[in-house]
């Protein structure tokens, strides 16, 4: 399974509840910052962008980056955690 950053910027703040709703029905996720998350599926990162792009208006941004390991990073022990479970060796 691949793990993914799903980092957004939106305009529009009303599109914050559904990306929060798709981001949560991946099979795994860790809440990184308040518009960063880390996902775990078996899609391809095409495939996720494609999941959010309906989500989108023209003036948001978002951007879809495979993670692995190594990785280093100051946070909440369940998403440290999350990370040292989920990513992939590089």
């Amino acid at each position: 399974m691949a793990t993914y950053l799903v980092t957004y910027d939106l305009n529009n703040e009303v599109k914050r509840p559904p990306i929060v709703e798709k981001v949560k029905s991946f099979p795994g996720y860790a809440m990184l910052s308040e518009s960063s998350y880390a996902i775990s599926t078996p899609l391809t990162v095409q495939q996720v962008y494609e999941t959010f792009k309906p989500l989108l208006d023209d003036d948001d941004t978002i951007y879809i980056i495979s993670l692995r390991k190594p990785w280093t990073g100051f946070g909440p022990k369940d998403v440290n955690q999350w990370l040292a479970d989920n990513l992939p060796n590089s």
